[in-house]
């Protein structure tokens, strides 16, 4: 086990002009979980590659533990990467997959097959080991692909769009058993995804990235209370917060009937753009009385049942504009497409942005 540091790594591909990973610096402290998480092309798979020695630095150094192996092979990295299309060999039993990269290295049969059977206890495999791997389902295939990293004992696991492959259900129980199995392991693990919800319910902390920059790393709970700017409030949560731009006054700002106070400090990092983005999250809204001082008027265009809660996708009038909304309501409290509710923010539970630049003023 160990640490891992990206110290301003970079990488630019041949004939791009822009850095497909822009001077990435990260501290993963030695048994974490860390998710790298954000859109398609945003440098998340890129940065694992990296780590893993299979994409070239142009820039700063990568560190396990206190050896720089920015320039080292994979193979001298100490490293164990699981892929999204797991990479088992066909012809071979899910023993002589998991226990394959043991026998190239030398080691003696009898400690191979006790380091499978230990790895197959653990991953709920052993009653599998004789099968190939087209008698496994999706589940149990990717469970083989750990199993071949673990018995390996390496200091780093890499995994990438681990779940990509499995339908909803499993992907929810596989999530589980990953995050119950590092635990349990106690390997510095980096985790790649393009799911927020994946990255927010596996990761001691998350690492949002766009355009190869770091946008915010911190814990899931932080991230979704103190968003860093526009970017990462509009990227995690499902659904998504609501980002509403509108006027600035002497005081603050009107969001329909609710007023938001805003603190001189946050007046003047909004600097002279005469507007800042409000941000609410659906389930930050309360159902109030038709005609209530501080409501937000919602004209329903669809509800989305998703069992014990509905979200509510509708438009507001702001500043003679109007806007779109998202509202969670209870289930027995949902509305009819067409109909006007009014709801009022929590107090405190409003986060605001400078539309300028993006970043966080308050909130």
């Amino acid at each position: 086990m160990a640490t891992v540091t990206f110290d301003k790594a970079t990488r630019v591909y041949p004939g791009s002009q822009s850095p497909a990973v822009d001077s990435l610096d990260i501290e993963i402290a030695d048994g974490e979980f860390l998710v790298l998480v954000g859109p398609s092309g945003c440098g998340k798979s890129t940065s694992l590659r990296m780590l893993a020695g299979l994409e070239d630095i142009d820039g700063g150094a990568i560190r396990i533990g206190d050896r720089d192996v920015t320039h080292l092979p994979p193979k001298d990295r100490d490293i164990a990467m699981v892929f999204q299309n797991y990479a088992l060999y066909p012809h071979m039993t899910v023993a002589d997959n998991m226990g394959f990269a043991l026998k190239i290295a030398g080691v003696p049969k009898a400690e191979i097959r006790k380091k499978v059977e230990d790895a197959a206890r653990i991953l709920d495999l052993t009653e599998y080991l004789d099968r190939k791997p087209k008698a496994l389902s999706g589940g149990q295939r990717q469970r083989v692909a750990m199993g071949r990293a673990i018995v390996r004992e390496p200091q780093v696991f890499l995994m990438d769009e681990l779940l990509s492959n499995l339908d909803a259900k499993l992907r929810v129980s596989t999530r589980t058993q990953i995050t119950r199995l590092q635990r349990r392991l106690g390997i510095t693990t980096v985790y790649v995804t393009h799911d927020q919800v994946e990255a927010m319910t596996m990761g001691d902390r998350v690492a949002v990235l766009k355009d190869g920059l770091l946008q915010q790393i911190d814990t899931p709970r932080t991230m979704y209370d103190r968003p860093a700017n526009l970017f990462v409030a509009g990227f995690i949560g499902s659904p998504a917060m609501n980002l509403i731009e509108v006027p600035l006054t002497d005081s603050g700002v009107k969001l329909g009937g609710t007023a938001i106070k805003i603190s001189r400090e946050a007046l003047l990092g909004a600097g002279d753009a005469g507007t800042v983005t409000v941000g609410i999250r659906p389930e930050h809204f309360d159902l109030v009385a038709a005609g209530s001082s501080d409501s937000i008027a919602v004209t329903v265009s669809m509800v989305e049942e998703i069992g014990a809660d509905s979200f509510v996708y509708g438009t507001t009038m702001t500043s003679g504009d109007e806007r779109d909304i998202v509202v969670r309501v209870h289930r027995r409290r949902s509305p009819q497409k067409g109909e006007t509710i009014h709801v009022s923010p929590n107090p405190g539970e409003a986060h605001i942005f400078s539309t300028r630049t993006g970043v966080r003023l308050r909130g």
